[in-house]
C-alpha cells in the first residue's frame, strides 16, 4: 500500500488592524508582516484521483505560532480520516529507559548537594556562636568581633549558594520527573492505539521549518510518521557547515541549490538518529543555508535532489492556500463571531474538495463529446470564476440531463449531457449543485 501523503501549514487571516469587531482576534505574524487576525491550522492529502485535497482545518487566534500545532494537525488528520500508523512504541520504551538513566547523576549530585547544605549551615551555626560568645565576653575585644561577623557574612553567603545550587537541581529533577511521567502516559496510550488499530497505515508528514522543533520531531517519529521536515534551529545549519572540509562534495539538487547529507546523525539532545542535510541556495550574490530532516525508512540520503523534491513538494499545500484566499475569498472574512468564522473557514476546503470531486466524476459520466465542455483541462480558478457564473439553462427528460451553456457566453456551444441512470449520493448532490447553480 503507498504511503498517504499529508502536509501541514498554519495560514494567517488578518483583519483590520483597527477592528474592534472580531472576537478573540490576536496580533501575529501573517504574510511577512505582524497583523491582526486568526491563524488557520490545515492539512491536505496527496490523492492520485483527486489531487490536493484538504483533511481538516482547525481556527486559532492571530498569535498562535507553527511549533505548538504539529500535534494538533496531525491529530485533526486522524481523526477526520479515520487511519493512522503503527506508533513506534519500541522506540518510546527506549527513550524512557535512557531517559530514567540519565536521571542518575542528577540525584547523586543532589544527595552531595544536601550533604553540603548541612555542613555549611553547621559552618554558619558555629561562627555565630563564637561571635555571641565574643561579644558577651568579660573585655570583648573589637578586632575579634569584627573578624568573626566578617566570617558570618561568608559563611551565610556560602549557605545561600548552596541553597541555591540545591534548588536548581529540585526543579530540574521536578521537571525530568514530570516529563517521564509524560512519557510514560504517551507509552500507555500508543500501546492502547495499536491495541486498537488492527490495520495500521503508512504515512508521512511533510513540514516547514516553523514545526521543525526538536519537541515536535520526536513525537511526531513516536506516532509512527516518516517525516519530512526543515529544522527550526538555524545552529544547526551552522554546525554541520563546520563540518563540511574538502573531502566532501555539494550535490546539485535545483536550478540554485545543492546539498551535503549525513545518514543516522545523532543531534545532540536528541532521543533520535536523524537523515540530515545542509542545503546551500544562490540568491544573487549572496549564499543562504538551512537543514532538512528526515526519519523514515526511504533511503534519502542515497538520492540527494529526490530528497529535495519529495520535501518541496510541499509547495502543493502553499498553493493550496493561495487557492483558498484567492479564488474562495477566503482572505476576506464575512461574519464576525468565532463559530461563524470557523464555518466560514470549513466551508472553503469543502468547496474546493468537492469541485475536485465532480470535475472527476463529470469526466467519467458526462458523454463525451466535440460539444462537451473539457471540465479538467479549465483549471479550478476558470471553474469557479467563470463556469459556475455562466448563464446555462438545464433541461431534463428520460434521456438524461442537459446542461447547455448560453450562446452569448464564453462557453458558447459547450454542453455536459448526463445519461439518465440511477444516481448515487454524490451523484445525487452534484445534479442538486447544477439546478442551484444554473
Amino acid at each position: 500500500m503507498k504511503s498517504l501523503q499529508y502536509d501541514g501549514d498554519l495560514t494567517g487571516l488578518p483583519v483590520s488592524s483597527n477592528s474592534r469587531t472580531y472576537p478573540n482576534a490576536a496580533f501575529g505574524h501573517m504574510s511577512d508582516e505582524i497583523r491582526l487576525g486568526y491563524q488557520a491550522g490545515v492539512v491536505s492529502l496527496q490523492s492520485p484521483t483527486y489531487g490536493r485535497l484538504w483533511v481538516s482545518v482547525e481556527h486559532h487566534a492571530g498569535d498562535t505560532v507553527s511549533s505548538s500545532q504539529a500535534v494538533n494537525m496531525v491529530t485533526a488528520a486522524e481523526q477526520r480520516t479515520g487511519q493512522r500508523p503503527r506508533r513506534r512504541t519500541e522506540l518510546l520504551e527506549q527513550r524512557i529507559e535512557a531517559f530514567v538513566r540519565s536521571r542518575k547523576p542528577a540525584e547523586e549530585r543532589l544527595e552531595t548537594q544536601k550533604a553540603n547544605l548541612e555542613e555549611a549551615v553547621r559552618e554558619h551555626a558555629a561562627v555565630l556562636r563564637l561571635l555571641k560568645t565574643a561579644r558577651e565576653a568579660p573585655k570583648p575585644k573589637p578586632k575579634r568581633i569584627a573578624t568573626l561577623e566578617r566570617r558570618t557574612v561568608r559563611r551565610q553567603k556560602a549557605v545561600e549558594i548552596v541553597q541555591k545550587k540545591l534548588h536548581k537541581t529540585q526543579k530540574l529533577l521536578i521537571a525530568h520527573l514530570e516529563m517521564e511521567k509524560e512519557l510514560r502516559q504517551r507509552l500507555e496510550q500508543f500501546q492502547k492505539d495499536n491495541a486498537e488499530n488492527l490495520h495500521p497505515v503508512t504515512c508521512s508528514f511533510r513540514l516547514d521549518a516553523g514545526f521543525g522543533t526538536y519537541k515536535n520531531i520526536a513525537l511526531l517519529i513516536e506516532m509512527g510518521y516518516e517525516v519530512y521536515v526543515k529544522m527550526h534551529n538555524h545552529k544547526i545549519a551552522q554546525m554541520l557547515k563546520s563540518k563540511v572540509d574538502e573531502t566532501m562534495s555539494w550535490q546539485p539538487v535545483g536550478k540554485n541549490a545543492e546539498m551535503i547529507a549525513w545518514k543516522d546523525f545523532q543531534p545532540e539532545h536528541f532521543p533520535y538518529t536523524l537523515d540530515v542535510a545542509l542545503e546551500r541556495f544562490y540568491t544573487g550574490g549572496t549564499v543562504k543555508h538551512s537543514t532538512l530532516a528526515h526519519f523514515g525508512d526511504t533511503p534519502v540520503t542515497t538520492d540527494l535532489p529526490a530528497w529535495f523534491a519529495q520535501y518541496n513538494a510541499r509547495q502543493t499545500i502553499e498553493a493550496g492556500i493561495k487557492e483558498t484566499k484567492q479564488v474562495f475569498t477566503l482572505h476576506r472574512l464575512k461574519v464576525r463571531s468565532e463559530p461563524a468564522i470557523f464555518l466560514q473557514e470549513a466551508l472553503t476546503i469543502f468547496a474546493a474538495n468537492f469541485i475536485r470531486w465532480t470535475t472527476v466524476w463529470i469526466s467519467q459520466h458526462a458523454e463525451q463529446d466535440e460539444k462537451t465542455l473539457p471540465v479538467q483541462r479549465m483549471g479550478i480558478k476558470k471553474q469557479v470564476q467563470v463556469a459556475a457564473n455562466t448563464s446555462a439553462v438545464v433541461i431534463q427528460n428520460s434521456d438524461g440531463m442537459l446542461l447547455r451553456f448560453s450562446s452569448a457566453s464564453v462557453f458558447a456551444g459547450k454542453q455536459l449531457f448526463f445519461r439518465d441512470r440511477q444516481p448515487t449520493t454524490r451523484q445525487s448532490v452534484f445534479l442538486r449543485f447544477l439546478r442551484f447553480r444554473c
